[in-house]
């Protein structure tokens, strides 16, 4: 059986136990390019996520932090370093770093800001697309797949 350490390419946390680090995707199944769809997609849904669900009108954190959540995500989307970042400055793995730490922000925040006594269609969103997102974060591939060069794309035409 193979030991592994958690900085050997497998992100923050050990999911396959006795595989050598560079084969360590077996639960690791979302490409980066998915994962960026995503990013931009959620970023959206938190953003407009109190309308969506009827609360904008209650303001405080139970609006605020889905939508600057959202705009973090989509912030980091851009300048993250995968198929779908248009700056390119962020690495994957610091990327899925925050994403873990804004996920589980988002999933509590109706406790640590009080309002998960308020009825179910605030404080719910937080929950299920904090908890869904951070499985999504953990299932993600920390490095995006190769994308080729200008010059390697003309030789192939």
């Amino acid at each position: 059986m193979t030991s592994f350490r958690p900085s050997d390419e497998v992100g923050l946390l050990p999911i396959c136990i006795g595989v050598k680090p560079a084969e360590m995707y077996c639960m690791k199944t979302i490409p980066t390019y998915v994962h960026g769809i995503l990013d931009y997609l959620v970023g959206f849904i938190l953003l407009i996520a109190p309308n969506l669900f009827g609360f904008a009108h209650l303001g405080g954190a139970a609006v605020d932090v889905p939508r600057t959540i959202g705009l973090l995500i989509l912030i980091q989307a851009l300048f993250t370093n995968y198929e779908l970042g248009l700056f390119k400055i962020i690495p994957m793995r610091m990327h899925l770093g925050v994403d873990y730490v804004l996920t589980i922000f988002l999933a509590i925040s109706p406790w640590l800001f009080n309002f998960h006594n308020q009825p179910r269609n605030v404080w719910m969103p937080h929950v299920v697309v904090g908890v869904l997102a951070f499985l999504l974060t953990l299932m993600t591939q920390t490095v995006p797949r190769r994308m080729p060069t200008v010059r390697e794309h003309r030789t192939v035409i």
